[in-house]
């Protein structure tokens, strides 16, 4: 068992995330967008203050204005992401964010002019047939919920990979603090902004508290933990696979929980996706064998 703790923890991971779009779908039914995603975020930011109080002290102006940054990028995906999740499935939004894999090595070559390999390649032109099986409709228009679980994406891929820049010179931990600190401080603007700020804790449904709790201890602060800790010991071509599946487990809970319908058009669309994921990840082990075999002969 000690030997797929990475793995395990992984798993663990992907299964709290894939969950968290029927804690989104459901909250929605009780809380406004912003509301959820402020008490979602308040909540998480208490926890991991309390449990890694001993990281407050590396928060130093370098750490403040990273985490800064990624606290804004993840306001903007989950806002985009709970905004689309109002007018489409949770099975559609839980695909169209994971498209976030193929998103990244465009935005390397943006910023870094970055060349795009064969796998990269292959695994957008699957991505965009599997979205198309996934969300055009008879008219061959977009759904408005579909069209910002893609900007969502875009948003995601931009957290990864500005997470991965910043975290090779900071605390990972400090920086997560600060990062969900921007991002309720953000949403609670929002809230009040828009008026939305219940007369009392009481006006608050029950339903919405427990969706609050749960994506707050399970979908955020237990979710990275594992993922953090897992990443030690997984393999990172592993450990991107295994995370990869949050999709999967997205759509088999509102499949089960929700009871949504899928269509054989759908399910085409999702193999699609999933398929262009694990091209674009498991690429670095094909290079490697290719090393090897070439090293040989």
């Amino acid at each position: 068992m000690r030997k797929y703790k990475g793995e395990i923890l992984m798993l663990i991971t992907a299964i709290m995330w894939g969950s968290g779009f029927i804690g989104m779908k459901l909250g929605l039914g009780h809380l406004t967008v912003f509301q959820l995603m402020a008490g979602r975020f308040i909540l998480a930011t208490i926890i991991l203050c309390l449990i890694f109080h001993r990281k407050l002290k590396l928060i130093s102006k370098s750490v403040l204005w990273k985490g800064a940054v990624l606290g804004a990028i993840l306001f903007v995906a989950f806002a985009l992401q709970t905004i689309g999740l109002d007018y489409t499935t949770t099975s559609k939004n839980a695909f169209l964010t994971a498209t976030n894999v193929i998103i990244v090595p465009i935005i390397a070559f943006i910023i870094y002019k970055r060349r795009f390999d064969r796998f990269e390649i292959l695994a957008a032109l699957l991505a965009i047939i599997g979205i198309g099986f996934l969300s055009l409709q008879g008219s061959m228009t977009v759904n408005v919920g579909d069209a910002l679980s893609l900007l969502c994406a875009f948003a995601f891929a931009f957290d990864i990979f500005y997470t991965n820049v910043f975290v090779k010179k900071e605390d990972a931990l400090a920086l997560t603090i600060v990062q969900f600190f921007t991002a309720a401080f953000l949403s609670s603007v929002v809230v009040l902004l828009l008026g939305e700020v219940p007369a009392s804790i009481t006006s608050v449904s029950t339903e919405g508290w427990y969706a609050i709790a749960y994506l707050a201890v399970f979908s955020t602060v237990i979710a990275y933990a594992c993922q953090n800790v897992g990443m030690q010991y997984a393999n990172p071509t592993k450990s991107a696979i295994i995370l990869s599946t949050e999709a999967l487990f997205g759509t088999l809970l509102a499949v089960i929980l929700l009871k949504e319908i899928l269509t054989a058009k759908m399910i085409i669309g999702c193999i699609l996706i999933f398929i262009a994921i694990v091209v674009a990840e498991v690429k670095p082990t094909f290079r490697a064998k290719k090393t090897i075999v070439d090293e040989i002969t």
